[in-house]
């Protein structure tokens, strides 16, 4: 890690050394999303607190009867309240300090080194595995905070859609291989080995942590660190001053219209996006009846199409405009719910439909941090990526309650999925009325050269 002093608070310099560094956190860290979170920790971790409930398939956490098969629901749900207390904390440290590179390295290898913990998961012993979660998770979205920091000063207002999309697309085929690798060693490599199910996933598991600390030792060896842009006011303490400073900065929302109205339009249509992905498994299997092979290679191509798409949409934001770019992914987006409601029948149709998502769903993403990133004040790039942290967790619940009640009350997965579209269409329309230029001037900053 670099120990030199720290460079003046110069805003947005080109350094093609720190942009290939900043790369690879996302490259390391999307292991922990794609081989813990979405394929192997959900049922590891559901079968060992089976084996621990009790003859009506309760578990009692501190005496809390919970059912076995949402515990691993309700440590997610804990992680994401945690995230929501903690992350202004650390937007503030970040931006009341010169420690941002850091806390970065602090926070992903106290996740990593949790989820390498989760190795030891076995038996019945379903709280340290909860236990280890919550701490990599909430380690997870805390590191996310200071990563995306570093993008206004790692890039310049023009390179910024590129810088961000080739960012999101290196985390898609990192996360990808990985999640590949560790599919062939338990379905096909274990057994020859002697080696148990369980071992297996217990190995994969552990692996992408290594694979996030491993590659954590990239951006901590490049990124430069930098004098922090203001000083703690006196008689201050930085686990007080977080949450004083997320009022000031809620408080001064409606001095950037632009800049709040975009917003309300990211969490419409992020929540929709999150939605899908977290529930297009469930519709396959339930309503197509999809086997779970067919899901995880599913998975495997989405991800491999993603890191195309969060590439293309980058290049296409260079002659469009990011703001027509997302435009245009939300008229595909809202396009796929109509069609899902309307057409899907086959498991066929549903992989093709999963490589249209594919090629919008990282470029959505990785414009829109882009955009926010131009409409921030200057010296505030943490605390301001700490309320969209927190924004988009406080919502994220929406969408699926959303998809839950239409299921419930109507029986049909189809009208839950076309439910979904609500999202889509209500930030289309909200991003169509955002001024992202004037948004970018009432923050402080110079315009791109090119088409916003």
């Amino acid at each position: 890690m670099q120990t030199d002093a720290p460079s003046s608070p110069s805003r947005a310099t080109t350094n093609r050394r720190e942009q290939i560094g900043w790369y690879f956190y996302d490259w390391g860290n999307s292991a922990f999303s794609t081989t813990v979170v979405t394929v192997f920790l959900g049922p590891y971790l559901t079968a060992v607190t089976q084996a621990a409930s009790d003859a009506n398939g309760f578990v009692y956490p501190l005496g809390i009867p919970v059912l076995a098969d949402s515990f691993f629901a309700y440590m997610v749900s804990l992680s994401v309240v945690l995230q929501v207390f903690f992350l202004p904390i650390l937007g503030a440290l970040a931006d009341y300090s010169n420690r941002k590179k850091q806390m970065l390295g602090v926070t992903a290898y106290l996740g990593a080194v949790a989820t390498m913990g989760l190795y030891f998961l076995q038996g019945n012993n379903y709280l340290l595995g909860g236990l280890l979660f919550l701490v990599a998770n909430v380690s997870f979205g805390a590191s996310i905070v200071f990563y995306n920091a570093f993008l206004p000063e790692i890039a310049t207002p023009d390179e910024r859609d590129k810088v961000s999309s080739e960012g999101w697309a290196l985390g898609y085929l990192g996360g990808g291989l990985l999640l590949a690798v560790n599919l062939v060693f338990v379905q096909f490599l274990a057994e020859p080995l002697g080696l148990s199910t369980g071992h297996a996933v217990r190995i994969s598991l552990a692996s992408a942590g290594l694979w996030w600390a491993v590659f954590t030792l990239v951006p901590l060896f490049t990124l430069q660190r930098r004098q922090a842009y203001k000083s703690l006011p006196p008689g201050e303490r930085i686990t007080t001053i977080g949450f004083k400073q997320l009022r000031h900065t809620l408080s001064q929302l409606p001095k950037y219209p632009q800049t709040l109205l975009f917003l309300a339009a990211y969490l419409l249509y992020n929540d929709g996006i999150q939605t899908v992905i977290a529930l297009s498994a469930q519709f396959g299997a339930v309503e197509l009846g999809m086997q779970t092979a067919s899901l995880i290679q599913l998975i495997l191509m989405v991800q491999f199409i993603a890191f195309v798409g969060a590439l293309g949409f980058g290049r296409l934001a260079e002659r469009l405009g990011a703001k027509r770019a997302i435009l245009l992914s939300l008229v595909i987006w809202l396009g796929v719910t109509v069609y899902t409601y309307a057409f899907l029948e086959t498991e066929a149709q549903f992989f093709v439909l999963g490589g249209v998502i594919a090629l919008v769903l990282g470029g959505s993403q990785a414009l829109s941090r882009s955009v926010f990133s131009q409409m921030i004040p200057t010296g505030q790039e943490a605390e301001y990526f700490s309320l969209y942290e927190v924004s988009e967790r406080g919502t994220s619940w929406l969408g699926p309650l959303i998809f839950g009640l239409t299921l419930q009350f109507t029986g049909s997965y189809r009208l839950a999925i076309l439910s979904i579209a609500i999202f889509f269409a209500a930030g289309l329309i909200l991003l169509t009325r955002v001024d992202i230029r004037r948004a970018i001037i009432e923050a402080g900053h110079t315009p791109p050269t090119g088409p916003v």
